[in-house]
C-alpha cells in the first residue's frame, strides 16, 4: 500500500463482513474504496451504475458461494464508489465543480497508484462499465481484462439526454421521490422482477428501492450529469486488446448499445452472454448466469476454483500467460453469436 503524504490520505474502518473502507484523496475529491481479501493476490476492481454502490450492484453475485470460491480465491476485490455514493457519505457541496467522465476515469488511476496496483481485472455495470472501458482505453497497460454488464459506449441519444436531464432536475427540486425510484428501477431490473399490481416486486428490487432512498441528491446528480455528458468511445474500443467478457439482459434498456459495443470490439478478445428474462443488473437479478462464463474467462489467465489445480492464484496475471487458443470466444465456452441463456429464478 502507498504511504501517506500531502496528496493522499486514508481513513480505514472495518465494515460489512470484514471489508475495509479506504478514503483515497484524489485530484477530483475523495473516493471510497472497500477492500475484501488478501492484498497480495491479483486485484479485481468494481464500479457501479448510477445511484448505486457496491452493495446494491454486486452483492447478489458475491453472495453466491460459487462466485465467492472463484473470485475471492483468486483476487483481492476493490469496490470503488463514485464520489458521494458510499455508505454514510457526507453531502457534497453543490458549489463544487461536477466531475466529467474523464475525471472519474482518472480517479481510478489514482486509486491504483495509491494501492500500488500495476494492472487489474475490471468489473462494471452500465455507467460503471463505461468508466472502466474509458479507463482501459486511456491506460491499456493497467488493465488485464474487462467484465462488463450492460455497458454503455456511445454518447447519449437526444431522447436519453433529455430524459435524464428531467430526472436530474426532479432530483434537484424533490430529491429521491417514489417516482424517481421507479424510474431508476426500470433502468436496473426486468419487468418480471419489478412485479405488478398482482405480483409483488422481488426482494432484490425491494432492497434496491430502500438503498436508493439513502442517496444524497447532489452526489447522485453529479454522477448522473457526468454520464449524461459522456462521449462516444467506439473508436477507442477498436484498439483494445485485453480480453473482454460482456453480459446483458435481454430486457435491459441498453441492450442495443451493448450489441453495438460488442461489434466494435475485436472478436478474438471478446465474447457476449445474453441472459433472458433479465434487466441490466445481471449481477443482482440472475448472478448464477455469470458463473460458468466467468470461470472459463478466468481459465485463460491460469485462474481456477480452489481444489482444481495446484497452481498458486497469486501468480501474476499477464497476457503472456494466455495460450493463443484461449484468446478466442470459443475458448470461453461461448459461441461466436450471443448466447441466450434462461436460468432458474431461484436465488444462490
Amino acid at each position: 500500500m502507498a504511504g501517506l503524504n500531502d496528496d493522499v490520505s486514508v481513513d480505514i474502518e472495518e465494515i460489512y463482513n470484514g471489508g475495509k473502507e479506504h478514503h483515497v484523496k484524489t485530484c477530483h475529491g475523495l473516493v471510497s474504496v472497500v477492500v475484501y481479501g488478501d492484498q497480495e493476490k491479483p486485484a479485481l476492481i468494481t464500479y457501479p451504475d448510477v445511484a448505486l454502490n457496491y452493495l446494491s450492484c454486486f452483492q447478489g453475485l458475491f453472495l453466491c458461494p460459487e462466485a465467492v470460491s472463484l473470485l475471492l480465491h483468486n483476487f483481492c476485490i476493490y469496490h470503488i464508489s463514485p464520489p458521494g455514493h458510499e455508505f454514510g457519505a457526507a453531502p457534497v457541496c453543490s458549489n463544487d465543480p461536477s466531475p466529467s467522465v474523464e475525471d472519474l476515469a482518472d480517479q481510478i488511476l489514482e486509486v491504483l497508484n495509491f494501492f500500488s496496483l500495476e494492472s487489474v481485472m475490471c468489473m462494471g455495470i452500465t455507467a460503471g462499465a463505461y468508466i472502466l472501458s474509458l479507463f482501459a482505453i486511456k491506460h491499456k497497460d493497467r488493465v488485464l481484462g474487462l467484465i462488463l454488464i450492460s455497458p454503455l459506449c456511445k454518447a447519449p441519444s437526444w431522447s436519453e439526454w433529455f430524459y435524464y436531464k428531467v430526472v436530474s432536475n426532479l432530483l434537484y427540486y424533490y430529491g429521491m421521490s417514489g417516482l424517481l425510484k421507479d424510474r431508476f428501477l426500470q433502468r436496473y431490473f426486468s419487468k418480471e422482477a419489478r412485479g405488478s399490481s398482482d405480483v409483488p416486486e422481488r426482494d432484490v428490487v425491494h432492497e434496491c428501492r430502500r438503498l436508493l432512498g439513502e442517496r444524497h441528491g447532489v452526489s447522485l446528480r453529479r454522477f448522473l450529469e457526468a454520464i449524461n455528458r459522456r462521449h462516444d468511445i467506439t473508436d477507442g474500443l477498436r484498439s483494445l486488446k485485453c480480453r473482454t467478457l460482456i453480459f446483458v439482459g435481454d430486457q435491459s434498456p441498453f441492450h442495443s448499445e451493448t450489441l453495438h459495443m460488442v461489434a466494435a470490439l475485436d472478436r478474438k478478445y471478446s465474447a457476449l452472454v445474453e441472459v433472458q428474462a433479465c434487466g441490466s443488473m445481471v449481477t443482482e437479478e440472475q448472478p448464477h448466469a455469470m458463473l460458468i462464463p466467468m470461470e472459463f474467462f478466468f481459465m485463460g489467465f491460469g485462474l481456477h476454483r480452489p481444489g482444481r489445480v495446484s497452481d498458486s492464484p497469486t501468480s501474476p496475471l499477464s497476457p503472456s500467460c494466455i495460450s493463443p487458443e484461449l484468446l478466442s470466444p470459443e475458448s470461453l465456452g461461448l459461441k461466436l453469436k450471443p448466447i441466450k441463456t434462461r436460468v432458474p429464478t431461484t436465488k444462490c
